[in-house]
């Protein structure tokens, strides 16, 4: 068994080396070719808009920069307006016409210019208002069209709104999600899709040991139901029952803020900070200042703040929806619990404080598993992606 184990493991690692011998001679006999750069445009929402789409676009166009190969553009989906427009989009309703307005005249004049037009996408909604008309207008234009699909709704998307979201889907050369799980959702649907994880940036991220580890939690999800805040402060409840001193700092803004704060004061919970949302610069100092992840998601598809978590020696306590089993592996990089099973969470959290052994397990399982998605790595799907649709090999 082992033989066969180390012969299959031999076998497995002389395939990587030819695969990256591969790359790097496709790569060399490119640079004879003295071809023009790629032009891509990023099309995905700015800071303006926080969260796991903007963080993940302005990772690409800030390493898309570097790479001498590429041309690199970025069109928000939520434009700031010029001159007195900026005062209409502070009024409800207004702001989204003015806004999309400003989006369409945006796309228009901005997609002749590129030769690859890069929409992201989340579900629903934002889908039909972002994501439908650049792939449509890259199209018209007879542009290459890749479609970088995030939602962790995406069940209930193509499910749904199967007559408009599949046929768009279709419409785009390719499509990228950001896990295997995606991979399967879009297949259910006979919709073709590869792979591309997220990327950390890991040197941002300080690993620290945490012997011993102390009742300090941190949660990292904008207060909106799909991220179920309200099961972590639930759960945070019956820890400081047992842990008197523990503390949980809440990073997030959202419609559910004044019901997350007054939950705070109905459980009579101590020692919970709200924090407001905070720039992506500011999450490797909170991460360090933690000791345990929470996250209670009841849809999720590859959640960046795990990954964070993971190369911050964070031990991660998350429930298992979407995509996220896909990435924390129970007892392994982590421990799974149910939706909305606060108890669950509660007794999982408590035993990596009781388990010194078992957290440390878990946490250097997960530090071995972020070398994935380091972007040297990520950097080689991309590349090879982009050339192959610009082959026409989809």
């Amino acid at each position: 068994m082992e033989q066969t184990e180390e012969r299959t493991m031999r076998d497995w690692s002389e395939a990587q080396r030819a695969e990256r011998q591969q790359r790097v001679e496709r790569r060399a006999a490119d640079a004879h070719t003295n071809r023009a750069p790629l032009r891509i445009l990023i099309i995905a929402p700015s800071h303006d808009i926080l969260g796991g789409q903007s963080v993940h676009a302005a990772q690409l166009v800030k390493e898309f920069g570097k790479e001498s190969s590429l041309q690199v553009g970025f069109l928000p989906i939520n434009p700031r307006a010029p001159g007195f427009l900026k005062y209409l989009q502070r009024i409800k309703y207004v702001r989204t016409v003015v806004t999309s307005l400003i989006y369409l005249i945006k796309l228009l004049t901005h997609i002749p210019r590129y030769d690859v037009i890069h929409a992201s996408s989340a579900a629903y909604t934002g889908f039909m208002l972002a994501t439908m008309p650049p792939i449509f207008i890259g199209k018209l234009f007879g542009k290459k069209v890749v479609l970088n699909y995030h939602a962790g709704q995406a069940v209930e998307h193509l499910r749904d709104w199967r007559r408009t979201a599949i046929p768009t889907i279709k419409a785009a050369d390719a499509t990228v999600v950001s896990s295997g799980w995606l991979v399967d959702v879009f297949a259910r649907h006979g919709l073709k899709a590869r792979a591309i994880f997220n990327h950390v940036e890991l040197d941002n991220f300080t690993f620290r040991e945490r012997k011993p580890l102390r009742p300090v939690f941190l949660s990292n999800r904008n207060f909106d139901p799909i991220y179920n805040v309200p099961c972590v402060l639930r759960a945070f409840a019956a820890i400081q029952k047992r842990f008197a001193d523990a503390s949980l700092t809440v990073v997030g803004d959202g419609a559910q803020r004044d019901e997350l704060e007054q939950l705070v004061c109905d459980l009579n919970l101590r020692h919970v900070k709200f924090t407001g949302l905070v720039a992506p610069e500011e999450m490797p100092s909170l991460c360090n200042a933690a000791d345990i992840y929470l996250n209670a998601s009841n849809v999720d598809n590859m959640p960046l703040s795990i990954l964070e978590a993971f190369a911050s020696g964070l031990p991660v306590v998350t429930t298992d929806a979407g995509g996220i089993p896909y990435i924390v592996s129970h007892e392994q990089t982590g421990l799974l619990v149910q939706m909305n099973d606060d108890e669950a969470m509660a007794a999982s959290a408590i035993r990596l404080l009781e388990d010194e052994e078992l957290a440390a397990r878990l946490v250097n399982n997960a530090r071995a598993e972020c070398a994935q998605y380091k972007w040297d790595v990520v950097r080689v799907h991309w590349l090879d992606f982009y050339r192959e649709v610009t082959a026409k090999k989809f």
